[in-house]
């Protein structure tokens, strides 16, 4: 089989560059299908282990599954060579379009070559996902954390890199840390992001999780809730005590984000000295914590 390969672009590679390789896999008319560099045995195409999706809806891919047995596959997938396996290939875009492929018993899919570093792959697989909406809010958190915590971005890149503002990253990380039951609330849809946002800083953010999820509470009726949790009133009471700066609460919000992992700040004002705590959800997290402080 010959190989029509693209050349590479090289690394460093802006934001256009990223976006015009999905924007090309990702056209859906026939009259402008895009036309593919090889088609590749489905067999030798393999996920990427670090996309940041991991749930597929199972009906989404029946209907896709049935669409590419009319049609074929119209798109095709984005893939570099496999850098854990020779011979093979690791897809940058287009999983879903795979495991569609598998499930019509196709034995071969269209690929555009491409050669991506390995933080390339992962800013193609978030800006893929998020232009196409079905990310959920946990997923999309996970793909920012692992932007900045694995390949040093900092939330100013991941705004302008992905075209979303820093607030949008800053509260989109700081799910990650609710506890793991209210994370699977909100993959499976029972809670929204704005619900889980109102409950991170709740004591007990599974109790009161269960309880709007009950209740079928608004986002409103969440936040009122959390504010008026008896164990929130008397945080809330010592908090009133020593009301921080906004300098200081605007450094605790980068740090968090910046982690994935609640930060608190205990400065006063005046004095040069303070202290600095985290607080990490997992023995994942100190590991990864350790990790980061010993690098």
């Amino acid at each position: 089989m010959s190989i029509k390969r693209t050349q590479s672009r090289g690394l460093g590679r802006g934001l256009s560059a990223l976006m015009a390789d999905v924007r090309e896999a990702s056209e859906s008319a026939d009259t402008q299908r895009p036309h593919p560099d090889m088609r590749v045995p489905v067999e030798k195409v393999h996920p990427n282990p670090d996309q940041p999706r991991r749930h597929f809806d199972a009906d989404a891919l029946a209907d896709l599954a049935r669409s590419i047995t009319e049609k074929g596959i119209i798109q095709p997938l984005i893939v570099r060579e496999s850098p854990r396996k020779p011979g093979a290939y690791e897809i940058v875009a287009g999983e879903r379009r795979w495991r569609a492929a598998q499930m019509a018993k196709l034995h071969e899919v269209p690929v555009l070559l491409r050669s991506f570093t390995d933080i390339e792959v992962l800013e193609v697989a978030i800006i893929e996902n998020i232009q196409r909406a079905d990310l959920n809010p946990v997923e999309e958190a996970a793909g920012y954390s692992q932007l900045m915590t694995k390949f040093g971005h900092t939330q100013e890149r991941l705004a302008e890199v992905l075209g979303k503002s820093r607030s949008h990253i800053a509260n989109a990380v700081r799910l990650l840390n609710l506890p793991e039951d209210v994370q699977e609330h909100l993959r499976k849809g029972h809670l929204s992001a704005g619900h889980a946002r109102a409950l991170i800083t709740a004591p007990d953010a599974s109790a009161l999780a269960a309880k709007v999820i009950q209740k079928g509470l608004s986002v409103r009726e969440t936040e009122k809730l959390a504010k008026a949790d008896p164990a929130q009133k008397k945080s809330s009471k010592r908090s009133e005590k020593a009301e921080k700066d906004a300098d200081t609460k605007a450094l605790e919000s980068d740090l968090s984000a910046a982690l994935s992992m609640t930060v608190r700040i205990d400065h006063k004002p005046g004095q040069e000295n303070g202290a600095l705590s985290i607080h990490y959800a997992s023995l994942d997290d100190l590991d990864r914590l350790m990790a980061l402080l010993t690098a």
